[in-house]
């Protein structure tokens, strides 16, 4: 078992180009002894967005505090806090925050899908 705070995890700013103001925590990966999945913390500052992307994996999103959309598949979706979201591998998309406050989002992948 591993229990650790929030507190303790770093948080690293996402470089990946086409990344603007997007930061993570690791929550829990391998290096915790996941063999399976890694649980992130994403957080995207007022007008912050990820990359327009794709990958082979799927993911499973949380939305925990602010407002933003998700573009996917050429569509934009609204999300708030409480809104959970399934993205299938393989399909084009991307988090935006369009509000005052932080975006913040828990994201499940598999742990080949941690990067």
């Amino acid at each position: 078992m591993n229990v650790k705070h929030l507190d303790e995890i770093p948080i690293h700013t996402v470089t990946m180009h086409g990344a603007e103001g997007v930061k993570v925590r690791r929550l829990i990966s391998d290096l915790d002894g996941a063999e399976h999945f890694a649980m992130r913390l994403f957080e995207l500052e007022p007008g912050g967005h990820t990359p327009l992307h794709t990958h082979d994996w799927e993911h499973e999103i949380y939305i925990l505090d602010g407002t933003g959309i998700v573009h996917y598949e050429g569509q934009d979706y609204p999300m708030t806090s409480g809104t959970v979201l399934l993205v299938p591998g393989g399909k084009e998309h991307r988090f935006r925050n369009t509000g005052q406050t932080p975006l913040r989002f828990l994201c499940i992948v598999p742990l080949r899908g941690d990067v």
